[in-house]
């Protein structure tokens, strides 16, 4: 009997079993998929429910197709923020340039999505939720792969073994952290810590974004329509990590406060809704970057195996694509071959859209007084959109056709 036959034999006996760590697009994008390939899936995710509103994401190139696929791309459209205008300005506040905000990204108008990361994951959630076990408030605590599948222990107590684990758990992964090791020996720093939270909008901003920037800083306020409220942005070049601040709250708001202590503009009022916010979130822009993203029957994809940083606006498209293709790989291979399929025909797309990093982080936040006059010259003769060169990073691959499109 061939492995493929041994493999038809054993799936019309039994659905193999694949728990995945994290609701968020990754993981509920992964869980869409492979249960379309006929594997039983549950998904365990720390927090108490889905997570709603939050910043605005972008869905580009080939995750586009991942979206059409899978049916969603239609509710995606009508969610759709459309930013208009992006608004640089100096220390002192006044105009630099105004752009199409894909002057910037890199983006084409009409065909690209913005949208709320809530709003993603909640069309996500909906395609899957009656055909897919979800277990909310709930982690994983231990994984043991010395028998014949991988047995987990939950935090909630309880234990069960599935025939494969995968880590969708972000750039801090827990699930990578036990397969792999301390995440220090991935994560790969790239000098800046930021800020984000949600307050006020006093400002009369509708559609548009505001940055300023002095070097090493900057600030935005970003309208994603017309709402009471906009999304503030804090960024900072900082050496080395801070790691006395990730875990508390109040060494944060102190340490982003004492960077912009003498800052001008709307930056005062920014940290003074920042000492109240409830819903700030902090972090070091960071990459993983990893030698091999499974190990024995578990594996990663999206941010826990290759967060490219949100300077290069890809980290949803690639969750959504390694998605698809992580599933894909899997539907008639055993983990081993298929986790070996899906390194080696995504690694050369992942490894693309990291490295745009420096492209993003030099527009949106130079560290030098003569990078950020060079980046201000460069904006104030942006009037039309630069021609492509070549085909883009975030079109890079061409999706093999792993099921009947839908």
């Amino acid at each position: 009997m061939t492995r493929t036959d041994l493999m038809a034999s054993t799936s019309a006996t039994r659905k193999r079993t694949v728990l995945i760590s994290g609701a968020g697009v990754a993981g509920t994008a992964l869980a869409f998929w492979l249960d379309r390939h006929g594997f039983a899936v549950t998904v365990v995710e720390k927090g108490g429910t889905l997570r709603s509103g939050g910043y605005p994401i972008d869905v580009r190139g080939t995750a586009l197709e991942v979206v059409r696929r899978m049916g969603i791309l239609p509710r995606l459209r009508d969610a759709h923020i459309d930013l208009r205008r992006l608004t640089f300005l100096d220390g002192d506040g006044g105009e630099v340039a105004s752009v199409s905000p894909h002057a910037v990204t890199g983006g084409v108008a009409g065909r690209d999505l913005e949208v709320r990361r809530g709003d993603l994951t909640d069309a996500l959630h909906t395609a899957v939720r009656d055909d897919v076990e979800f277990l909310f408030d709930d982690s994983i605590e231990t994984l043991d792969q010395s028998g014949h599948g991988a047995d987990v222990t939950f935090r909630g107590g309880g234990t069960r073994t599935f025939d494969m684990v995968v880590g969708a758990d972000g750039l801090h992964s827990r699930t990578r952290e036990l397969l792999f090791g301390p995440e220090e020996r991935f994560h790969r720093y790239l000098g800046h810590c930021f800020a984000v939270f949600t307050m006020r909008n006093t400002f009369g901003l509708s559609h548009e974004t505001l940055m300023w920037n002095t070097p090493g800083r900057a600030a935005a306020l970003y309208a994603v329509g017309d709402d009471d409220e906009v999304h503030a942005f804090l960024n900072f070049a900082h050496p080395e990590p801070p790691f006395e601040a990730f875990r508390n709250p109040e060494a944060q708001r102190n340490l982003v406060a004492a960077v912009f202590a003498d800052a001008r503009w709307e930056v005062p009022g920014m940290l003074a809704a920042m000492r109240d916010a409830d819903d700030l979130f902090f972090d070091g822009v960071s990459q993983i970057r990893m030698p091999r993203w499974s190990s024995g029957r578990g594996a990663l994809v999206g941010d826990a195996a290759y967060a490219p940083s949100f300077l290069t606006g890809q980290g949803t498209s690639l969750a959504l694509v390694g998605a698809y293709m992580l599933a894909g790989s899997l539907a008639d291979r055993d983990h081993a071959a298929g986790f070996a399929a899906y390194e080696a025909n995504t690694r050369g797309f992942v490894t693309e859209n990291q490295e745009q990093v420096g492209a993003g982080g030099a527009t949106l936040f130079p560290t030098t007084a003569r990078a950020l006059r060079q980046r201000n010259d460069m904006l104030r003769g942006l009037s039309v959109l630069p021609p492509a060169d070549g085909r883009p990073a975030h079109s890079a691959l061409t999706l093999p056709d792993f099921l009947p499109r839908a």
